[in-house]
């Protein structure tokens, strides 16, 4: 019963999130007039497509957050257990790039080159925290298992594991 829960507030933290992120977006649609760049037709398509996968690999960490960490991706009510399979196998931050991957997506949806500008300060929030932030926790919570991980799968760029697990 307590997975059902977490999944009931990961799906509510998740949607208040990308609600959020997603309207302070269009909050910077109107400095298009700035740009001189007009966005092609055919980046609504390629929009829909990046969203999609982003929303994929958000799906895919809320999922394994849930069932093997047993609690959600927000920071306040995080996994008991560490993470270290699905998506966090291959790099430690899957969930941000996911969600940057969406955000990147829906500027390109609304052909708004100031919405797509948007992610790269949303990539810096988002590396702070995590380097000021969640890796402390972390290694404060699960000490020697989170350090191996760390020498193990990078933070942004994913890899293919070393196939020792």
């Amino acid at each position: 019963m307590d997975r059902v829960f977490a999944a009931v507030r990961s799906l509510i933290y998740m949607v208040a999130f990308i609600w959020f992120w997603g309207w302070l977006a269009l909050g910077v649609r109107p400095l298009d007039e700035c740009f001189a760049v007009v966005l092609p037709p055919w980046t609504r398509w390629l929009g829909g497509i990046t969203m999609g996968v982003g929303l994929l690999i958000v799906l895919m960490c809320v999922s394994v957050f849930v069932v093997k960490g047993g609690g959600t991706p927000a920071p306040f009510d995080a996994p008991r257990d560490f993470v270290a399979i699905g998506p966090y196998r291959y790099v430690r931050n899957p969930m941000y790039l996911g969600g940057l991957a969406m955000l990147a997506g829906f500027g390109l949806m609304h052909q708004s080159v100031a919405m797509c500008l948007f992610t790269l300060p949303a990539a810096l929030v988002a590396h702070l925290f995590v380097v000021f932030v969640e890796e402390r926790q972390l290694e404060q919570e699960f000490g020697a298992t989170y350090l191996d991980y760390r020498r193990s799968v990078n933070r942004w760029l994913p890899r293919w594991p070393d196939g020792s697990s």
